[in-house]
């Protein structure tokens, strides 16, 4: 029997085994989903072939990126169907083809900047495009700033500094833009989403998030942008059995109102309804959403005391139902 969460018009039921991965083959953690032009579906994992490709249907199309990226986490798929992988274990940003040929790479491969130093990149988590082809990258574990780049690479300027005032950040792990100029970033350890302008002045923050890790915006023609954000659950023994703190997707407007939760009321689990930890998100043409978990990260934090199931779902697909 298929499971149905959500309210009003923003109800999705779970495609439960969509993905068809070759025999013998496991996502691991998937730390970032999105899709192309022709909804093809680019899965960015901590397996051994740390890109899969599959169809909207989910047949697997390829793979590739065996022995470039160290450690996924983030993704982004622009309008050409160029591809920007977030790698935070080699602190590079690689723009690629959707064949894996990379074009340009931000950062040095394996080698961090100083800690909280405020230069790129230091276990950076992901990448934003402006109107204007212009980059952004959330720096983000070593880090707490976000850096905006020139199309071609050219480092502009960067912002942020830890803490938890206005423009500050306690782990920024995420970072979109719309299609007027406007930087959304989620500042994961304050529980907020942060708001800018394309030169990094703070303008506003949306606030009654647990732990905003995944986000994406749809902005469609002739529409106001409309969020998805993924929150994780409380993971320390004295919260990891409350209510209503995810992990769960939150559906919000552009002002910060949120419109719709799915899921997250009774905690974190394995079963079809329930998410573990939604770190990225996607979503393809028809309004399907792609989720990404970082699953076994996340298990031994959410439960201790239970052995671990192998394999452990670490992708869900979620389609609107009308």
């Amino acid at each position: 029997m298929s499971v149905t969460i959500g309210k009003g018009e923003h109800r999705y039921r779970f495609v439960e085994n969509w993905a068809k991965l070759p025999d013998g083959w496991e996502f691991m953690d998937v730390g970032a989903v999105a899709c192309d032009s022709k909804d093809r579906v680019y899965v960015f994992n901590r397996g051994e072939h740390p890109m899969m490709v599959f169809d909207r249907d989910g047949n697997f199309i390829k793979s590739w990126g065996e022995g470039v990226f160290k450690r996924a986490h983030g993704l982004h798929i622009d309008e050409n169907d160029v591809l920007y992988c977030t790698d935070d274990g080699d602190h590079t940003v690689r723009k690629c083809t959707t064949d894996g040929k990379v074009l340009m790479t931000l950062g040095l491969a394996g080698k961090p900047a100083p800690f909280m130093s405020g230069q790129p990149f230091h276990r950076c988590t992901h990448t934003a495009l402006s109107p204007k082809g212009e980059i952004y990258v959330s720096d983000g574990y070593g880090n707490a700033c976000v850096h905006k780049y020139t199309p071609d690479g050219k480092l502009i300027k960067s912002w942020g500094e830890s803490g938890s005032g206005p423009g500050q950040f306690n782990l920024v792990h995420n970072i979109v833009t719309d299609k007027d100029g406007w930087v959304y970033v989620a500042d994961r350890e304050n529980h907020r989403i942060q708001v800018f302008d394309g030169n990094g002045k703070y303008e506003t923050q949306w606030n009654n998030l647990h732990r905003p890790s995944g986000l994406y915006c749809s902005c469609c023609a002739g529409k106001k942008p409309m969020f998805v954000i993924g929150e994780i659950g409380p993971v320390m023994p004295v919260n990891r059995a409350y209510k209503n703190l995810g992990p769960r997707l939150s559906i919000v407007d552009d002002k910060g109102n949120i419109l719709a939760r799915l899921g997250g009321e009774d905690g974190a689990g394995p079963e079809t309804g329930k998410f573990l930890s939604p770190h990225g998100l996607g979503m393809d043409s028809t309004g399907a959403i792609y989720v990404g978990e970082v699953a076994y990260t996340n298990w031994p934090q959410s439960f201790p005391d239970r052995p671990m199931p192998r394999p452990l779902r670490s992708l869900q697909k979620l389609v609107p139902v009308t």
